[in-house]
């Protein structure tokens, strides 16, 4: 029964370390993204965006430093999968996980006060 035990313990920890080094790299590539943002390198944060978010503006580089996005304290990472969530002061961020790494799906996110009608809880400056 010990070795069981044992057994359980270490792939739990195991699995905490899997969801902690997730939400680290998620957290890493939100804060590069909001960095270069805010810091008016367009082209480094372009290259942080998922593809079709990046599509969606016209002029990527422009556009995203445009918007007014700023690095902020980190308050809270959400990992569900190949899906994240990034909460900082006064944004929030979607990741989603392709093979090369994390992207930024959606940013300059404000939680909508009635979402009743269109079934979104956010409302999003850059999104796919």
């Amino acid at each position: 029964m010990g070795i069981r035990a044992t057994a359980v313990v270490c792939l739990a920890l195991v699995a905490a370390g899997c969801a902690s080094a997730e939400g680290t790299s998620v957290t890493s590539t939100a804060e590069r993204f909001l960095s270069a943002a805010g810091e008016g390198r367009g082209g480094q944060a372009c290259l942080l965006l998922a593809p079709e978010a990046a599509r969606s503006l016209d002029d990527c580089e422009k556009q995203i430093v445009s918007i007014g996005l700023r690095a902020g304290a980190v308050r809270g990472v959400d990992v569900w999968g190949d899906e994240a969530r990034v909460r900082v002061d006064g944004d929030t961020l979607f990741l989603h996980q392709f093979p090369d790494g994390w992207r930024v799906r959606a940013a300059g996110c404000e939680p909508r006060p009635d979402q009743s009608h269109t079934g979104q809880p956010y409302e999003c400056e850059v999104q796919t």
